[in-house]
Order: structure tokens, then C-alpha cells, then sequence
């Protein structure tokens, strides 16, 4: 039991690693990495920044040098084992002298899975998996869905009201949420490869959709506005100056399959949408829905008249309504933030 409780530590420490890079690696996965010597002291660990750089496992090999023979190594992911744009993880721990790794999480690719672990296992080295795994798959779900489904994760972000509301009637939103919900969006838009709103939302707000903390953030995403009447050249006078946004169509489940199936063939792996609530329940009733983050205020707008955070057509009966499950939940200050999955139907 002591050695899975270790196991279980190391694994945390590497999962922390993996979350330096939040938001840089796209579309790779982020992934992080540690090197434990026989007296249970880390000799050293890393993680990978950005596709097309070294892997987590060998950064981390790297700065342990020699210390890293003999010595256990715990990685979130599986090590790939062939050759991409850096060469096979398998090869550098083989050449480490590593004799025993311990693995998150598998790697989702049909084409990968299992195979890194069976290339270790055959050169004698004593190789475990699943540890802390529903950690480690949560962190990468968005690259998960795409490596196998070629899609990219859908999260829906709303601010209400306790009351639902998103919006008075002439629109006004700013603001339901308060500083440290602003944060945990800034965090989300980190994460995201593209944002999405629908084109009332950039009427009324002309909201920038950017990274705007930190200044100079390194990766911004891309600007998608969907809407039949607005053109490019509109947007660029509604927006803020800086990234060109996009127009998209997406009604239909067959307008939103075509789009997610293009936006993942362009390497989008995480898509987030900030409404508003037509958009919204375009994206629930479509199906497409990955994840919901609800950011509660508690305060009361009212008035019959006021914008609610879903739209959409009428339902007939409460047997219409989604289920959600894996539900979560946190403070961000005042404000209750609300996560969780839309069931399957």
C-alpha cells in the first residue's frame, strides 16, 4: 500500500509539471515527468512546452543525467514509441538505464496504445499504468477526442445570474460575473485552439476574444462568429484590432458536424464557446456538447424580458431535458462555477 501511495504522490508531481505548459501545446498533449531515485528522493523532472520540442520524458531525463540510471520514472501519459517530429520517448529511457516506469494514462491513439508499453516491457523493464489515470485524462480530454475522432472538444462557458440570465433586454452584460470568474475565462481561452460566439453577442458586446492575461501571451486563439448576415468586414469594426475573426455557419447538426469535422482536420483540438444563448442551445440541441462550465453569480435580474443563458426551440415536456453527470463543483469568489457533461441521449 506505501508503494502505491507513492506511485500515487510521484504521479501528482508529474501531473503539476504537465500543467506548466497549460495551453502551449496544442495539438500535442500536455504531459509531465519525473525521476525518482531507489531512496525516494526526485532527481528531476520536466514537461513538454510546445509541439515539435522535446517530450516531457526526455526533458526530464535530461536534467537528471546519470542520476537517471537505476533510478523509477513516472510519466502522464504513455512514452510514444515512434518517430514524429522528435524521435521515440521509448528509445531515450531505454538508453537511460531506466528499469522501472509507472504510467498514467494510455495513449488514446488505436494506432499507439499499449505499444509503448509492450516496447519496454520486452526489454525487461518493469512498466505499471493507471495511476491517478482519471487525473491524467481529464487534463488531456480535448486532445483525446481529436487524436481519435478528428474533432475538436466542444466546452460551453456561460456567466449567469442565479435566475438565469444572461442579459438585460437591451443586452447589457457586464458584469454578471465577478474578477476571479473573469480569471478562470482568461484560463479557459489559454486552453482553447479557437473561441466562439454568435453575432448578436458581438453586436451588443464586441467582445475581443482573446488571451488578454498574461500580456503577450505567446498563442492567441482563433475568432469564430457564427452568423448568416454579418460579414468579415463588419466584424473587424465591431471587434477589437489584432486576430481576424471568422464566420461560420452552424444550425443544423449537419452544419455543425461539417464545421467540427474542418475545424479538426485544421488542428482546432479544443473549442470553446462563450455564447449567447442561442448559440448555446444551437450546440446542445446539435449534440456537440463535450462539457458545460456554468459561473453563477448571486444576484436576482428578473424582468420577463431579460436574455436566459439558453434558448432554443420550446421543449414539450421535462422528458426533453439534457441530463448532465460527473457533476462538479467550486467557488470563484462570490460566483459558483458549475461543471459537468451533457449524458448521452
Amino acid at each position: 500500500m506505501a508503494a502505491l501511495r507513492d506511485d500515487a504522490k510521484w504521479m501528482r508531481m508529474a501531473l503539476s509539471w504537465a500543467k506548466r505548459a497549460w495551453g502551449r501545446t496544442s495539438p500535442n498533449p500536455m504531459v509531465g515527468a519525473v525521476v525518482v531515485l531507489k531512496n525516494g528522493v526526485c532527481a528531476a523532472a520536466g514537461c513538454h512546452w510546445r509541439a515539435g520540442e522535446p517530450h516531457a520524458e526526455v526533458n526530464a531525463l535530461a536534467a537528471a543525467g546519470e542520476k537517471a540510471r537505476g533510478a523509477s520514472l513516472y510519466v502522464t501519459l504513455e512514452p510514444c514509441s515512434t518517430t514524429g517530429r522528435t524521435p521515440p520517448c521509448t528509445d531515450a529511457i531505454l538508453s537511460a538505464g531506466i528499469p522501472r516506469v509507472v504510467v498514467g494514462t494510455l495513449d488514446p491513439n488505436p494506432k499507439h496504445a499499449g505499444r509503448g508499453i509492450e516496447i519496454l516491457r520486452s526489454a525487461g523493464l518493469d512498466v505499471s499504468y493507471g495511476v491517478e489515470e482519471q487525473r491524467c485524462l481529464e487534463l488531456n480530454e480535448a486532445f483525446f477526442k481529436w487524436i481519435v475522432r478528428k474533432r475538436p472538444f466542444v466546452l460551453l462557458k456561460m456567466a449567469m445570474t442565479l435566475d438565469g440570465k444572461i442579459a438585460t433586454a437591451n443586452g447589457s452584460s457586464q458584469w454578471i460575473s465577478g474578477a476571479l470568474a473573469r480569471r478562470r475565462v482568461q484560463k479557459l481561452r489559454q486552453w482553447a485552439d479557437a473561441i466562439m460566439v454568435g453575432g448578436e453577442t458581438v453586436r451588443l458586446d464586441h467582445p475581443s476574444l482573446s488571451v488578454r492575461i498574461p500580456k503577450n501571451w505567446p498563442r492567441q486563439p482563433r475568432r469564430l462568429v457564427a452568423t448568416r448576415s454579418l460579414s468579415v468586414s463588419e466584424l473587424g469594426r465591431m471587434m477589437p484590432a489584432g486576430i481576424p475573426a471568422e464566420t461560420v455557419c452552424a444550425e443544423t447538426p449537419q452544419e455543425w458536424d461539417a464545421l467540427l469535422l474542418r475545424l479538426g482536420s485544421e488542428n482546432v483540438t479544443s473549442l470553446l464557446i462563450e455564447g449567447g444563448g442561442e448559440l448555446a442551445a444551437s450546440a446542445l440541441q446539435a449534440g456537440v456538447l463535450d462539457k458545460i462550465e456554468f459561473h453563477i453569480a448571486p444576484k436576482l435580474l428578473c424582468g420577463r424580458e431579460s436574455r436566459t443563458v439558453m434558448g432554443g426551440l420550446n421543449p414539450h415536456s421535462l422528458a426533453e431535458s439534457w441530463k448532465l453527470e460527473k457533476l462538479s463543483f467550486r467557488r470563484l469568489g462570490e460566483d459558483l462555477c458549475v461543471s459537468a457533461y451533457p449524458a448521452q441521449r
